[in-house]
């Protein structure tokens, strides 16, 4: 199927809002970094509905460690670092975003170009209190492994915060016939006149909610949440796509620790 927004920053509201999406392959990310950089910086799905959803849950984020899980250019590691984060650690499966990380951060945060899927073999145990993944591990088909990695990382009591691609809208918008099977799926954009073809895999709640418990996890909370209200007046159609259809699915999960 395709989903063909008109411009990058102004979409089709007749179309599920989403962010600008990263390619197949880290290199041909690579070569739109400076696009998705500009695009995610004020674009009303990031910066009105996904970023504060994540922080949201996040919650008060003074004086912690944080490690920023597929942290494109940097613009959630730049929130975390103005709200009091002790430390900001970054990875990511671009090299360009790493690098446009770096940049927008400057020293207040620490960018390695890292892969998900593959053990993160230079962060010792326990060295985090909060982790964020904002809408990346859909481009992963096994959870296990990297949610593993990810618990392993963080301190006994620390969090998780992640957002995926909501499974409702996933499995309406490409008419599949079976909601409970976790497959792949393609979607064609074009973005700066150019269309792009992205691969993820969409699968049910209970496959998401069951990966986390699996990996040792105790899920705190699950969000749907809508836009910030400031959105409106940005782009009103989308807006009232956000506040009325699901788009993104949002956990909180805890490593359990003393007292949980």
């Amino acid at each position: 199927m395709t989903r063909q927004p008109d411009q990058p920053d102004q979409p089709d509201p007749s179309t599920p809002p989403a962010p600008f999406p990263p390619p197949d392959e880290p290199d041909q990310y690579d070569a739109m970094g400076a696009e998705y950089a500009e695009h995610t910086a004020t674009n009303i799905v990031n910066a009105h509905y996904d970023r504060p959803a994540v922080l949201a849950l996040a919650g008060d984020v003074t004086g912690r460690r944080v490690l920023d899980v597929g942290c494109a250019a940097g613009h959630l590691s730049a929130l975390l670092i103005e709200r009091g984060a002790a430390s900001v650690t970054g990875i990511d499966a671009s090299a360009q975003m790493v690098r446009l990380a770096a940049e927008h951060c400057g020293d207040s945060g620490r960018f390695h170009h890292a892969d998900l899927a593959a053990p993160l073999d230079f962060l010792p145990d326990a060295s985090f209190d909060l982790v964020t993944a904002s809408l990346v591990l859909h481009y992963l088909e096994d959870w296990s492994g990297p949610l593993s990695e990810l618990r392993r990382v963080l301190r006994p009591g620390g969090a998780l915060v992640m957002s995926v691609h909501h499974p409702g809208e996933d499995w309406h918008w490409f008419e599949r016939p079976d909601y409970f099977r976790t497959e792949q799926v393609r979607d064609t954009w074009t973005v700066a006149g150019r269309p792009r073809t992205v691969r993820f895999y969409r699968r049910p709640l209970g496959a998401a909610f069951n990966a986390l418990r699996d990996a040792g996890f105790t899920v705190d909370r699950l969000e749907e949440p809508m836009p910030r209200p400031e959105a409106r007046e940005q782009d009103p159609p989308w807006f009232e796509l956000l506040s009325t259809a699901p788009r993104f699915l949002y956990f909180r999960a805890l490593r359990p620790g003393p007292g949980l």
